[in-house]
């Protein structure tokens, strides 16, 4: 499995400023939405009862919501900047300012461990989540995690 796999250009975006978690679960339904072509209303539900059981911020400033939708094919991806990080009740109490979330079919068992996994093992690179901070142009953020891949695979 590999970020591209998982992420397509147009589901990456920066955000200024998200009020809440909650809010940014909205952007969130609405960026898988606009990418993936997905609905977002039952995408905010999944991701909030997700979130009621237990926090998905993995410290460092980055978080890792995800869920699992009736009717999905495959496992997709989105990845959001926020420039003003917010509270996300994050293990190490840090405000999150870097969020990928996934989305899984209801079955997919071990693909959505692996993408869980690919995704968590990379964002704990602190040197690629300095790159991304230094950067707000969705395109280059597209690459930089793109490239991950390359790099890893050599």
């Amino acid at each position: 499995m590999k970020f591209s796999d998982l992420l397509k250009p147009e589901a990456v975006k920066v955000l200024g400023a998200v009020s809440s978690k909650k809010r940014l679960m909205h952007d969130i339904a609405d960026l898988a939405e606009a990418a993936h072509g997905l609905s977002a209303a039952p995408l905010v539900e999944a991701l909030m009862e997700r979130e009621s059981l237990g926090p998905t911020g993995v410290g460092h400033g980055v978080a890792l919501p995800h869920a699992r939708i009736a009717g999905l094919e495959e496992v997709l991806g989105v990845f959001i900047q926020i420039e003003k990080p917010i509270d996300f009740e994050a293990v190490d109490r840090q405000p999150v300012d870097l969020i990928f979330a996934l989305f899984a079919p209801e079955n997919a068992g071990v693909e959505h461990l692996k993408a869980l996994a690919l995704v968590s093992r990379t964002l704990r690179n602190t040197g690629l989540c300095t790159k991304l901070r230094a950067n707000a142009d969705a395109g280059t953020l597209y690459t930089i995690i793109t490239e991950t891949e390359d790099v890893q695979a050599a």
